[in-house]
Formats: structure tokens, sequence, C-alpha cells
């Protein structure tokens, strides 16, 4: 094994093992990108954007440069890493002076004194999790540089599929045990039983437009505000018992 093959191993080792341990996503993403940019060849600074619902986000950057591009990728709509987050694969541009697939983004990024760009979209089975970034301010880009990018790539993308899941699951479980607090509130309150707590709970969520797991929570945060536990405002009083009354009939 050559030195360069070495380090290049011990690089990918360490962005392994920070996603095996127990540190945040944020340093996760840190070490990744610190990783990536002291092993790809031709790019001064990386850095990793994530999805989040319609809009993108950078979470991690070895300069400020990364989020000054970025930015500006963002507010156009255009750009190589934001076209690989959006559409998939690698997007290269080799000159900023030659390129014309992003005429509006050209105009501007060439006064924060970037030359050359590489986007690679990270992703697992669900979908896209945003991109990893490659930018240098001389252009061209080195024939190994698009295979080392899409190890890191892979490294990145099994941290953000994990931090998604992880967190994921626990707003399920948060959301299960506001639920089960509140049906158990609204149980002791109206004489209900639980099927009909529920189905309470339910009906406030329809007719109020309201994720049931706000109503629960809402029912819970106001429940535990108040020294009598049974009391909460007066406004909500008059709409829970309407509910209640109606789940009650419903029953009859």
């Amino acid at each position: 094994m050559t030195p360069e093959s070495k380090h290049i191993a011990a690089a990918l080792t360490e962005a392994a093992r920070s996603i095996d341990g127990q540190q945040s996503l944020e340093h996760t993403l840190d070490a990744i990108v610190r990783a990536a940019q002291e092993t790809v060849p031709g790019f001064e600074h990386v850095g990793i954007s994530v999805t989040n619902g319609g809009t993108i986000e950078t979470r991690a950057g070895t300069g400020r440069l990364v989020w000054e591009v970025d930015e500006l990728q963002y507010s156009l709509g255009q750009g190589p890493c934001y076209d690989a987050i959006r559409h998939g694969g690698v997007m290269v541009m080799e000159d900023v002076h030659s390129e014309d697939r992003w005429p509006k983004y050209v105009a501007e990024v060439e006064r924060l004194g970037l030359r050359a760009q590489m986007g690679l979209q990270l992703y697992n089975e669900v979908g896209a999790l945003g991109g990893l970034n490659f930018y240098a301010k001389e252009p061209g880009i080195d024939p190994d540089a698009i295979q080392l990018a899409e190890l890191f790539a892979a490294h990145a993308a099994i941290a953000l599929g994990r931090s998604r899941y992880e967190h994921q699951l626990k707003e399920s479980v948060a959301s299960r045990q506001a639920i089960g607090t509140a049906v158990g509130i609204v149980m002791e309150r109206y004489q209900l039983t639980e099927d009909r707590a529920f189905q309470f709970l339910v009906r406030a969520s329809s007719t109020s437009n309201i994720r049931l797991r706000a109503i629960a929570q809402e029912i819970v945060a106001a429940a535990e505000e108040q020294a009598d536990p049974k009391a909460i405002p007066t406004r909500r009083v008059q709409e829970e018992r309407a509910q209640a009354q109606a789940v009650q009939e419903q029953g009859a």
C-alpha cells in the first residue's frame, strides 16, 4: 500500500469511527468534511448541506466560503451543489469562466473567489438527505477527486440517515407518551372509557385542524400548570366539554 493509499484509508477509518461513536451529528459531519478536505485533491474547502422538508441548510463546513457560496446557491435556486441535491448524481463545475449552466450563479460566485466546484447528492433508500460539496479557488478537477469524494459521501449519508432515524424514533416515542397521558387526563376529567377518551382527542384534532400530538401536549401542559390538575383555561374547558359530550352522544 502506498503512503497516499494509507492516508486515504486512515481518513476513511476516522470518519467511520466518528459515525459509530456517540458524538453528536454536528461533530460527525465536521469530522467528515475535515477528513475530506485533507484527502480529496484540488479543493480548499468542503461542506455538507442537509435537506429539511423543502429547504436546504448548511450543517458543516471548513471555512466561511462554504456558507457564503451555499447561501448564494440557495437564494438563486441554482448551482452545482444545489442541483446535485435536487436532481441527484455528481455535479462538476471545472471553471467558473467557462460555465454556462447556471448564469445567475456564475455571475455572482466569481466575486467570492471561487473557480471550481463539485457537489454530490447524499441519499439513502428513503430519498435525498443533502449534499457533500467541494470548493476550489483554482480551475480544474483532479481525475481522482470524484471517486474519493463518493467514498466520503457514503459516510456522510450513513451519518445523516442514522440521525434522522433516531430523531424520528424519539419523536414517535414522545408522541405516544403525550397522547397516552392526555387520554388518562380526559378519562378522569369526563369519566370516559379509554376508547372514548381517545376518540375525544381525535375529534378535537379533526375539528380544530391541529395535529393529535399537539392537542395532547396542550392538554397535558394545561393540566400541569394548574394547582388543580382538573382545572384548565375557560375556553379550552368549553371546547373539551363540547367534544366530550359529542363523543358520549356518539356512543350512546
